[in-house]
């Protein structure tokens, strides 16, 4: 049971901290919509997807005003629909795309995950599909999110995989160049990808999961901030008790509307994912964590050691305040979505390869970094092999959400809007990399891999 007193330091977090429910989703599985004709498999997942989520966004707007928690988003994850469409004699999976969008647009998601492919060991004939589709997909649709996870701790890197990835974000920067780019923020390349994660880009709904199940993730980025100002400059011992109490206390939070949401909606609870991410909002703010800590700016000295503290006791805190902590739970580190990161960059404390030693701690990897339009497919692929070393090594989740804005340089400003915030476009390294990218084929898998 949550108590009273729990109630009231809820509320007090909402008022004073920036605390919210960053999401609601809802993952459906789409096994059972398979067929082998294009029209006839795109009603079938528009119908189930429209029947089930029905209520959601409803249900997130009543649980709102009920327990004055604000709930940003409702959206959906799907089955990857290069397994769910394996099936569909079909070129392209764009009309796919298309009739998710349609979907999410009926029930009133702001985004729908799962036009995904996991390629960490090769390629199928609808992976293949999917992957080439991802540009045209992205330009011709508002809500659609993918995913392509190149590679796992058990199986290596499917290098393949990650050259082609290069130039699918290339052409999806210049598909959606008249937006800026946008499409790219849509699109993340994994390592180890998880099945539940119920933040996007990166959702998909696991061939593991359930049939229908509800997800959420819990913020709160603002209420860590404030209580570690209550011990400035005590031990690293209190600080890290702090981080653990603030986090128990915001994953209950996510608990309760979990708990509420399944029940209402009748769809079984998956996990609560504690994620501190940020927003543009100031106050709302990682970096800003990280100065009251004790560093200047973000990227100075010592950040790599206050996001493994802050990941770490986010992870500890969380998983004693709900029966199933899951997703990818700790701290995120977009550029975009977070004023003090951008001022950090903007200042010069922080470089790509400065956030690129902070991935090795964090929850996720590169995210949403603007970067020079003319950046080469060669130089995207290896930044993405870089960051998939660090997550098969270390047995860990990462991933790459790189913007390659079309028409703008290093220094220039980009605005995404909304959540996606804005951005300077940072500096990539200028050196060659496709000898070593176009070697092709498979890295293969740690040795501490096998643990059978």
């Amino acid at each position: 049971m949550i108590s009273l007193v729990e109630v009231e330091e809820t509320n007090k977090m909402i008022r004073e901290m920036n605390l919210d429910v960053r999401t609601i989703t809802m993952g459906i599985s789409l096994m059972d919509c398979a067929h082998t004709d294009l029209k006839t498999f795109n009603q079938k997942i528009y119908d189930k997807i429209t029947r089930s989520a029905e209520h959601l966004v409803k249900t997130g707007n009543d649980l709102e005003k009920q327990f004055g928690v604000p709930i940003v988003n409702k959206r959906i994850s799907v089955t990857p629909i290069a397994i769910a469409a394996g099936s569909v004699e079909t070129d392209t999976y764009v009309p796919v795309a298309e009739a998710l969008d349609r979907a999410a647009r009926e029930v009133g998601v702001n985004f729908i995950g799962g036009f995904s492919a996991l390629v960490q060991k090769g390629c199928t004939t609808g992976d293949r599909k999917l992957i080439e589709s991802i540009p045209e997909a992205l330009a011709v649709t508002e809500r659609v999110c993918s995913s392509v996870n190149v590679g796992s701790s058990r199986s290596g890197i499917n290098m393949d995989a990650v050259k082609l990835m290069g130039d699918i974000i290339r052409r999806t920067a210049l598909a959606t160049q008249d937006r800026d780019s946008i499409g790219c923020a849509k699109l993340v390349v994994f390592c180890n990808a998880v099945e539940d994660n119920p933040f996007m880009a990166g959702a998909f709904h696991g061939v593991g999961e359930r049939e229908t199940v509800i997800n959420v993730g819990v913020s709160g980025p603002g209420v860590v901030k404030r209580a570690l100002e209550e011990v400035k400059g005590q031990d690293f011992e209190t600080l890290c008790e702090t981080v653990k109490r603030t986090a128990f206390k915001i994953t209950r939070v996510g608990q309760l509307v979990a708990q509420e949401a399944s029940r209402r909606l009748g769809v079984p609870f998956g996990i609560i994912d504690l994620s501190l991410a940020p927003t543009p909002l100031v106050g709302d703010s990682i970096a800003e964590i990280f100065q009251v800590m004790g560093l200047e700016e973000a990227g100075a000295p010592g950040t790599t050691a206050a996001l493994a503290i802050l990941n770490d006791n986010v992870k500890k805190g969380g998983v004693m305040a709900s029966s199933y902590v899951g997703g990818l739970s700790g701290a995120f580190i977009p550029v975009s979505e977070d004023h003090g990161m951008i001022q950090a960059v903007q200042r010069g404390a922080l470089t790509l390869e400065k956030l690129e030693a902070m991935t090795c701690v964090c929850s996720v990897g590169l995210d949403m970094i603007a970067i020079p339009g003319s950046t080469t497919k060669e130089t995207i692929s290896g930044i993405i092999a870089d960051e998939a070393a660090i997550g098969m090594v270390n047995n860990k989740t990462t991933a790459v959400r790189l913007v390659p804005v079309i028409g703008k340089e290093v220094g220039e400003m980009v605005e995404f809007g909304g959540l996606l915030g804005y951005a300077p476009v940072m500096a990539v390294n200028r050196f060659d990399c496709s000898g070593f990218v176009n070697r092709g084929g498979r890295i293969p898998a740690p040795i501490h891999s096998f643990k059978n």
